[in-house]
């Protein structure tokens, strides 16, 4: 695939606040690509339909089942949950895992004599019918999942059904190789392939306009070409599209990734979810929520802080300051003043004694021109306070990588913009691991990365109660 002839997409620019869109976002709810639906509905049909089977023949081979109606529909209900909870079925082998498959009916079968023995004479059931339950329901849904799997293959080798669009991005000297290992598995169709330069900063947009346009559901991946770039599933996964990553060269990877053959050859899969972006829009929603009850009752405190900082030093309440956001669109950040009203001025004098190492940041331990009750403010991060009104704007995330002023964005190495594709936070990775105690931008980076291919509700969450304790332990504040 030629880039000179990819189409450039347009963001969407509609979200909770009508801002643009973060890496996670999709626009709105999206469901995933694929022909995965068709198989999912083919095995639960199949799957109620042997069950059914199962306990229509124990009903009539055992002793009678006495109930006040005919609970069968509730008792299949109960197997298939336990089915879906045990991941059976789950893309892959998973599906095919008939010890689990027979360990998960046998899990229900025991919630379902559970249910006799409270619910008794509601439903009642004898050992021999459950027994004969238990066989009958193991053997029939084995059975089932092994002909729907040839019956898969069979149209899958004709190129009749379940062939899925794919999309190669590898070096050229091994693309032959690869292509040659998909086409055995004969359940894909290889729509293009380009090089890892696909991948990259100015690309990636591209790239997924032009795979949706060829509506691609999978792409393959080589170790080479991902390598430091694992954030990109973000873009994939947000539109339908699951990645496998062709491990030539391991190294460690934190994101949630299983393991499959393709040919023979081991790949790392990392799947696309159902349903897409219901974590980002939940993300958003409590952002808002949060932010809004939050403001409304600590508006006291909001009072006492203005007032303190009028009765401190001659200047503003609040101190807006331009900084680098989303998409690397600059935003004014709102702040409680804790310095001069001519600290910018003479910032440039004191650049010499600047403290991190790379000097992208600026930092100052005992910097002259903070005021009094600003050092107080600072020591608390009470002055981060107003950020919450850029949350309710929609310019900011309660969690997210700090956002920097166009001073330090401009001294921004190519690698360094990954941190620019999410909303930035009020709080962060980086400020609960050691804030201005980190010195060095290249940790800043990797905590930012970190977080970003790691990114989860659960993250969020965590981040936040670490950061109420740093917050009261006063860790790396100045």
């Amino acid at each position: 695939m030629s880039n000179q002839g990819i189409a450039t997409t347009q963001v969407n620019n509609t979200n909770l606040n009508s801002t643009p869109l973060d890496i996670r976002a999709s626009g709105f709810f999206r469901v995933s690509k694929g022909f995965w639906w068709l198989r999912l509905a083919t095995l639960i049909v199949v799957d109620c339909a042997v069950l059914s089977l199962a306990w229509i023949l124990a009903k009539h081979t055992g002793t009678a089942i006495y109930t006040q109606n005919n609970f069968i529909p509730s008792l299949v209900l109960i197997q298939v949950a336990t089915l879906a909870l045990q991941g059976t079925y789950q893309p892959g082998k998973q599906r095919y895992d008939y010890f689990n498959i027979i360990k998960s009916l046998t899990f229900a079968h025991g919630l379902i004599l559970l249910c006799s023995v409270l619910y008794r004479p509601i439903v009642e059931f004898s050992f021999s019918t459950l027994t004969s339950s238990w066989l009958m329901s193991t053997t029939f849904v084995v059975t089932g999942r092994l002909l729907v799997g040839i019956v898969l293959q069979y149209f899958r080798q004709r190129k009749l059904l379940g062939c899925n669009s794919v999309f190669l991005i590898c070096d050229t000297g091994s693309e032959e190789q690869i292509i040659n290992l998909i086409k055995n598995e004969k359940r894909y169709i290889i729509r293009g392939t380009d090089t890892a330069s696909a991948l990259d900063r100015y690309n990636r947009q591209q790239t997924l306009a032009e795979l949706n346009r060829l509506g691609i559901t999978e792409v393959f991946i080589d170790w080479d070409a991902i390598k430091n770039r694992m954030f990109v599933c973000w873009l994939f996964q947000v539109s339908g599209i699951t990645v496998h990553i062709i491990p030539t060269q391991l190294k460690p990877i934190d994101r949630q990734v299983y393991f499959q053959k393709i040919s023979g050859m081991p790949c790392l899969s990392v799947s696309c979810p159902t349903i897409i972006s219901k974590d980002f829009w939940i993300k958003r929603s409590f952002d808002f929520c949060f932010t809004a009850l939050f403001l409304i009752l600590t508006f006291p405190v909001y009072l006492a802080i203005a007032i303190a900082i009028k009765l401190d030093s001659p200047g503003p309440i609040f101190y807006k300051q331009t900084r680098i956001g989303l998409h690397g669109k600059p935003f004014k950040v709102w702040k409680f003043r804790t310095m001069r009203p001519d600290a910018d001025k003479l910032q440039k004098e004191l650049e010499a004694l600047n403290e991190v190492k790379d000097g992208i940041i600026f930092k100052i331990k005992d910097d002259p021109r903070i005021t009094k009750v600003g050092k107080f403010l600072r020591r608390y991060s009470l002055d981060e306070l107003p950020q919450l009104f850029n949350v309710l704007l929609g310019e900011m995330s309660l969690v997210g990588p700090r956002p920097l002023p166009t001073r330090d964005v401009d001294k921004f190495l190519d690698h360094h913009f990954i941190r620019q594709e999410v909303l930035p936070g009020v709080t962060g990775l980086w400020q609960v691991s050691g804030r201005s105690n980190i010195l060095d931008f290249e940790q800043v980076i990797n905590l930012d990365m970190s977080y970003i291919e790691n990114w989860s509700l659960q993250l969020d969450f965590e981040i936040l109660l670490r950061t109420v304790k740093v917050v009261l332990k006063k860790e790396g504040a100045y």
